[in-house]
């Protein structure tokens, strides 16, 4: 694969992104650089990594005509793609795969990640479960606790789930804690970073994995021929909408057409369709705090080992950030979507809080789909934009997770009395139980 928008061995997209490193973790960058690009021009590497997609992951992802919806909003045709029906539940199983693959090859022996929401998390330990390497995840204590059940299927897949208590509590902390384990461990460990940030060869590795969801896609769409006006992903570090956009900006859909077996149907698709316009969303979040970076309101700076664009004060030092969705809550953006976004190949919008429930409200009634509260960010923007629509016109949203991690947030938002109710009496009945034990991990 060639990659025409990276400076060969240094990792810039434009002026975004770079390795700003210890020295200490050069050998280890320069080493795993090294492996992903003999691993990505490997068919065997390929073959392996497809053949697990189909069989533990559930590739293809369908793409739904969300019918419903789109004829109570009245214009374009909504299509979802439907990653949060990926084992796991979210598109972070695919780059845990890759990278898993990856760590092998270097005869690795362990794996930490970090995770917010805790998909990435539960992606990485499920597969380490499968393969038999012992992981470690960081995860700051904010997300530990407001994203629990996902703490506990981490623990089920025989992870050891670490909570972060430094600074925010939230993502940035922990993959502050993971880079600082790497730089001492670094000789049997992989680190299995989540979103397509950190210091090269990172972002490339991450959005090289996650482009199987946009080539599905292209190839989807060319069955039903459908040539869509908007693709709409949310947007946190990154990793899912660069899956989605990477295809439309950088020639993958010839090499889509290329693994087609040259369908006729595919490549007449291809010449005809127009370019369509990618929206990533970010976290508008409330009246306390957002994650919105790429509407004016964050500075270039360098963080975590890469160039981009973050949420900082006139001293450099990162804001708080807040987003109901612990995936989006993240000051920084990957650079290579900060690339897009500063020449215009990629526009960006944010939704708030009360707007992501809504559209997670508006869909799971209409389609009985329940959007992750990340990828619920997307959806809000669809509920905004399809109506301004001819009903002619058509509109993707990636659904990259579903929901099932978020009962205990959008619960207490949705329906705040049963569920009090329902939990009070949960905690009745565990009782007995809680007076000989304590909740794990949680000292404060």
């Amino acid at each position: 694969m060639t990659d025409s928008n990276r400076i060969p061995h240094t990792g810039y997209f434009d002026r975004f992104g770079g390795r700003y490193s210890p020295e200490v973790l050069i050998p280890a960058l320069d080493t795993l650089a090294q492996a992903f690009e003999e691993a990505r021009n490997d068919p065997a590497f390929w073959q392996e990594f497809n053949r697990h997609a189909l069989e533990y992951i559930g590739r293809p992802t369908p793409l739904l005509h969300a019918q419903r919806a789109s004829e109570s909003l009245g214009g374009a045709q909504i299509y979802i793609k439907l990653e949060g029906l990926a084992n796991t539940g979210a598109h972070k199983i695919n780059n845990a795969l890759g990278q898993i693959l990856l760590a092998k090859r270097l005869k690795k022996s362990r794996i930490i990640a970090e995770t917010g929401a805790g998909q990435h998390g539960a992606a990485t330990a499920a597969m380490c479960a499968r393969f038999g390497i012992p992981c470690r995840v960081y995860m700051g204590r904010t997300d530990w606790r407001r994203q629990y059940p996902n703490v506990y299927y981490m623990e089920r897949f025989g992870a050891e789930v670490v909570p972060v208590d430094s600074g925010s509590k939230t993502l940035k902390d922990a993959v502050n804690e993971a880079l600082r384990d790497w730089a001492e461990s670094f000789l049997d460990t992989h680190y299995i970073i989540g979103s397509a940030l950190g210091p090269h060869p990172f972002p490339t590795m991450v959005r090289e994995f996650q482009s199987i969801i946009g080539r599905e896609l292209i190839d989807q769409l060319a069955t039903k021929n459908i040539a869509p006006s908007h693709i709409i992903a949310s947007v946190g570090g990154g990793s899912n909408a660069l899956g989605i956009f990477y295809p439309y900006l950088h020639g993958l859909a010839q090499e889509t057409l290329d693994s087609s077996l040259q369908n006729a149907k595919l490549e007449k698709y291809l010449q005809s369709v127009e370019h369509p316009l990618l929206l990533g969303v970010e976290a508008g979040g409330n009246e306390t705090g957002h994650a919105s970076r790429m509407n004016g309101r964050a500075t270039e700076g360098i963080v975590q080992g890469y160039k981009s664009f973050f949420l900082s004060d006139e001293n450099g030092q990162l804001l708080p950030t807040h987003s109901i969705a612990a995936g989006l809550d993240y000051p920084g953006i990957g650079p290579e979507l900060a690339s897009w976004g500063d020449v215009g190949k990629v526009m960006f919008d944010s939704a708030t809080d009360e707007e992501t429930l809504e559209a997670l409200d508006f869909f799971a009634q209409r389609e009985g789909l329940v959007f992750a509260l990340e990828s619920a960010h997307a959806a809000a923007a669809a509920i905004k934009i399809a109506p301004t629509l001819d009903t002619h016109q058509s509109i993707v949203i990636h659904m990259s997770g579903r929901g099932d991690k978020d009962l205990f947030i959008a619960a207490a938002h949705l329906q705040p009395e049963p569920w009090a109710e329902f939990l009070r009496r949960e905690l009745d009945d565990l009782e007995p139980h809680n007076k000989h034990s304590a909740v794990p991990g949680d000292s404060e």
